[in-house]
């Protein structure tokens, strides 16, 4: 399969899981919506104790005095850890950034650029770096090719990604089922992602791990988050937290991630 080929199939996967206009339009609100909350706790748990295969590869890459590049930041769980010279930060949530500027003064890091925009939109004034890290971003990207090639020019050494192994929001199929009848995608998946990777001529290489945290503390904060993701009232988390029980959602099993990484091909 040609690049191209692979770059349609990719786009067309994710534009699959398209949430059903008719579903959207009843939606309380934006079913895409991120807390920050929830984004900070991992960035806190990774700060106390930085570990992992993204962490590993990112950290070997980095040299004495190095700069790290953060494309869709969040609150820095992929960057903060690493505890770089130079830090720049880009993501379209002013929130997610100042939470992660917060954190980078506390925790020792050393110069930090916000930059506030959608990637690779805000490449041409963002700087290079040593390393460039990307967590839990690539399955919003529906035109991959230019995303990654604008991360490798950006980076004079090595370039990390952290996505999970399929869709980020499958957990929620069983429920999707129960509550709208409807049955999600099971494409795209991490190995298109190194798969395009490797097509774009990038000596990628990946690994898969067990994520290090749990994303909710408890059946509250997960009903919580589902009835947001299921354009379902806020009022129905009761009704969702059973469901979960019964369909096997809930507790949520490990989530399973996978690390691509690759030197810069400059």
């Amino acid at each position: 399969m040609s690049l191209d080929e692979r770059a349609a199939r990719w786009r067309a996967d994710l534009e699959s899981w398209a949430i059903p206009g008719e579903i959207l339009a009843k939606a309380p609100a934006s079913p895409w919506t991120h807390r920050v909350a929830r984004f900070a706790r991992r960035t806190d748990t990774l700060l106390a104790a930085p570990q992992g295969p993204t962490y590993e590869r990112a950290r070997e890459a980095l040299p004495d005095e190095g700069s790290v590049l953060d494309v869709g930041a969040g609150t820095g769980a992929a960057s903060l850890p690493l505890r770089p010279a130079a830090l720049v930060a880009v993501d379209e949530n002013r929130a997610m950034l100042e939470a992660l500027a917060a954190r980078g003064r506390e925790s020792g890091c050393g110069t930090i650029r916000l930059v506030e925009g959608r990637w690779p939109d805000v490449a041409e004034r963002t700087p290079a770096a040593d390393v460039a890290v990307c967590a839990h971003v690539v399955f919003n990207v529906p035109d991959l090719v230019p995303f990654l090639a604008a991360l490798d020019a950006h980076a004079r050494r090595r370039v990390v990604l952290e996505l999970p192994r399929v869709h980020p929001m499958a957990w929620l199929d069983p429920l999707w089922v129960r509550f709208h009848g409807l049955t999600r995608p099971d494409r795209p998946t991490s190995e298109d992602v190194l798969a395009i990777a490797r097509e774009m001529g990038f000596a990628a290489e990946s690994e898969a791990h067990t994520a290090l945290d749990a994303p909710f503390e408890s059946v509250e904060e997960m009903a919580s988050a589902a009835c947001l993701r299921l354009c379902l009232d806020p009022g129905r988390a009761p009704e969702v937290a059973r469901a979960a029980e019964e369909l096997g959602v809930w507790p949520l099993p490990p989530r399973q991630f996978v690390t691509i990484w690759w030197d810069s091909s400059k």
